[in-house]
């Protein structure tokens, strides 16, 4: 068994697999999935004109951060990668199994630290409000990112090219983590059985993620494993009706406004501060900080 998971294996393989599951997931499962949510939003007769254009504003959030994430984002991250791979890392590790399984899971680890950064310093969030600010939940705003949300996480996914994971394996390997993540946007599949629950991040958790009620703020941050948040104390499971969306609602379904809230609100804050010192502790500090 060993012998077959330390087997070298070729790319081509590899980014196959990958490829079934990162890329063609969208049309086996996202699409699929979509149009049976809104079968079920029709039957529960609560399809209306928001909820269409709201899933329309995703669909443009989308394309606005795809801009981003290949104009600055991917080719810098990729040159990044190789830098640190080139002369920074330990030493370089083979592809097999144990390799991709190993950097599945840190993938995972750093998603949840990079997902936390996220909630909790002012520049993280002011990006990262946007995915949340929906009223609606459904695969549709699992498309909803915000201006930053590709570039900041670099700071923990570059841990993994430093550890010796060849950058080609480490983005699609975040790609898997992200992947996974966004299938639990969905109200279809309720709770499922606790072993699973246990250990995976699952619709039931994420929705609790999504949830405006304040016990969910800041909760069940995991990608694949949600076994990270029980270890470091910020799971919170679905019990009271999760109310979906931000404390300050966004009230809109323009995507201009939808994609830029979270900067335009936090360069209100800046202008509202004093002192360049605050100022730049305003974008490391949790969102709700001011100075005193």
């Amino acid at each position: 068994m060993i012998e077959i998971l330390s087997e070298q294996l070729e790319w081509l393989d590899v980014y196959y697999w990958f490829y079934i599951f990162n890329d063609l997931s969208l049309f086996y499962i996202f699409i699929p999935f979509f149009v049976l949510e809104l079968i079920r939003y029709a039957y529960l007769k609560k399809l209306n004109k928001n909820l269409v254009l709201d899933s329309v504003a995703n669909i443009f959030t989308l394309g606005l951060y795809l801009l981003i994430e290949f104009a600055l984002g991917l080719l810098a991250i990729t040159k990044l990668y190789y830098l640190i791979y080139q002369n920074f890392s330990l030493p370089h590790l083979e592809i097999n199994w144990i390799t991709i399984i190993a950097c599945v899971i840190l993938a995972d680890f750093a998603y949840y630290w990079e997902h936390r950064m996220m909630h909790r310093i002012g520049i993280g969030w002011a990006s990262h409000t946007v995915h949340h600010s929906s009223p609606h939940y459904n695969m549709s705003v699992a498309f909803r990112f915000g201006p930053l949300d590709g570039i900041l996480p670099i700071l923990f996914s570059s841990l993994l090219v430093m550890l010796g994971f060849t950058p080609f394996l480490v983005i699609l390997s975040v790609l898997f983590v992200l992947t996974f993540q966004t299938l639990l946007h969905t109200e279809i599949i309720g709770k499922i059985t606790k072993p699973l629950e246990y250990i995976f991040n699952t619709p039931s958790h994420h929705r609790a993620h999504h949830g405006s009620n304040r016990q969910y703020w800041d909760k069940n941050y995991g990608g694949i494993f949600i076994i990270w948040d029980r270890i470091l104390g910020t799971f919170e499971p679905e019990k009271e009706k999760v109310v979906y969306g931000i404390s300050e609602p966004l009230n809109s379904i323009n995507p201009i406004v939808v994609f830029f809230h979270g900067i335009s609100r936090f360069y209100k804050k800046l202008k509202g501060i004093k002192g360049i010192q605050n100022k730049l502790l305003a974008f490391v500090k949790p969102p709700d900080w001011l100075p005193k």
